[in-house]
């Protein structure tokens, strides 16, 4: 699989500061009970980026049991899917045919509904980063003045889940903005900037009785204005928090995308977890993740936190276009050893064992003097390795052989954006949360460094 290097624009306007990280298998949602508000009219506005694929995932839903529900989803076929039901009879149903499967992506997703058009496609409206989506696999409207789910007194809505599937989102979420009351074009919440990029802008317009604008800038677990699920528009909106924590507010956002494992290039049995920060090798197996972002050139820092160490796991870095099981190139930090793949240069190293619990790796990769060098809770351990193939992009990157003994490593990478409590708190200057201060020089990798030094 070969990865593309990835560069970025810097943000020159309005920025996105937060994100919320949902974990799937945590059974992680935001819920709030509505009052009544306007059925037939109103706007949904998020910005998404998958970590899970190939599975029934809910951004927004509204329930009062199994009989009755609405939900915005991606379903199995990782089409986004508009339905609602009563009784277990579908009142309405629209499918994408367009597929959201890259999980390097921000995605800005716009519903808006007024079903008081005369014209039927005019009354649920789908729009993707600006644009307006025409081509469905399945596109039945609801009847005209159809009243919804959403927006109706005491019926809960939620973020993240279906209640009556328990399907649940995996990813992350920002700029989430609701509102009651009107149609509105995207235009309302993003726009192009001078290159043709869809970007997001501050919604000025009113929120009606039921809307809401989540900017994830708080860290608490209660519903007010001091929670994960605050609302900021001034509506007082705000939202119950289940199975979410501190370290699920990210700086991983739509203006200044992180890194993370793509779950796209996972090999056989390993499970990515914890928007593809968290890596569990397969159970004798091999498993294998990389970056989804490439460099070429600049100065990188990454960590690895060891959840379970394993004898047969490594991590560091790898070429981008080198990814095949017998395709090895790169340079990686196994049990005791600077392993190194291919005709990398450099000499194998004996360092000693540092594969143990809660001990954090960082790996600096100096793709400008083609360089790589390893630490050991923030100590180098072993020398600086070169490497040869000067040209090349290379990724971050983690396997792991695990046998038949249940000994498979877990880790967590943290490019910036850690999954896991961080003691200390160390930025790359500006942006990022390290556990350690990178060496100087290095960066978190985000686009908004990639736009800088990449």
């Amino acid at each position: 699989m070969v990865f593309p290097v990835v560069g970025g624009n810097e943000s020159k306007g309005y920025d996105v500061d937060n994100s919320l990280r949902i974990n799937a298998g945590d059974s992680a949602y935001l819920s709030r009970t509505q009052t009544a508000g306007n059925q037939r009219t109103f706007t949904a506005s998020v910005w998404v980026k998958r970590s899970r694929l190939n599975d029934r995932q809910a951004l927004f839903s509204s329930t009062v049991d199994g009989t009755e529900e609405c939900f915005i989803w991606f379903d199995t076929d990782d089409e986004l899917f508009v339905k609602e039901n009563t009784s277990n009879s579908t009142d309405f149903e629209i499918r994408t045919n367009r597929k959201f499967r890259d999980p390097s992506a921000w995605y800005h997703i716009v519903v808006a509904y007024d079903t008081t058009e005369s014209t039927a496609g005019n009354r649920v409206r789908i729009y993707v980063n600006g644009v307006e989506e025409t081509s469905f696999a399945n596109e039945t409207q609801p009847d005209q003045n159809f009243q919804t789910k959403f927006n109706k007194n005491s019926q809960v809505a939620n973020i993240g889940r279906m209640n009556y599937n328990q399907e649940y989102f995996g990813g992350y979420l920002a700029e989430i903005n609701w509102v009651d009351g009107s149609q509105l074009a995207p235009t309302s919440f993003g726009e192009f900037d001078d290159n043709g990029v869809w970007i997001p802008k501050k919604y000025t317009g009113s929120y009606g009785t039921n809307g809401y604008f989540l900017e994830f800038q708080q860290t608490g677990t209660s519903q007010n204005s001091s929670g994960i699920g605050a609302d900021t528009s001034g509506q007082d909106n705000h939202w119950a928090v289940t199975n979410l924590a501190a370290t699920d507010i990210t700086e991983d956002t739509c203006t200044n995308n992180f890194a993370t494992l793509n779950s796209l290039a996972t090999f056989t049995s390993g499970v990515l977890s914890e928007g593809n920060l968290k890596h569990t090798g397969g159970d004798g197996t091999l498993s294998k993740g990389f970056s989804t972002q490439a460099v070429s050139s600049g100065k990188w820092y990454a960590e690895v936190k060891i959840v379970n160490g394993s004898m047969k796991s490594r991590q560091g870095v790898r070429r981008a276009d080198k990814m095949d099981y017998n395709d090895n190139e790169g340079i990686v930090l196994d049990y005791d050893f600077i392993y190194l793949l291919g005709t990398e240069g450099g000499t194998n190293e004996d360092i000693t064992d540092w594969s143990g619990n809660n001990n954090i790796i960082g790996i600096a990769l100096n793709k400008d003097d083609n360089e790589v060098s390893f630490y050991l809770n923030g100590t180098q351990r072993g020398n600086t390795q070169s490497l040869v193939n000067t040209g090349e992009a290379y990724c971050f990157f983690s396997d792991d052989y695990s046998d038949s003994n249940n000994d498979e490593g877990v880790w967590e990478w943290n490019f910036g954006n850690a999954p896991y409590t961080i003691s200390s708190g160390n930025t790359d200057g500006k942006y990022g949360n390290f556990e350690y201060a990178p060496p100087s020089g290095y960066y978190a990798l985000c686009t908004k460094r990639l736009a800088e030094f990449g």
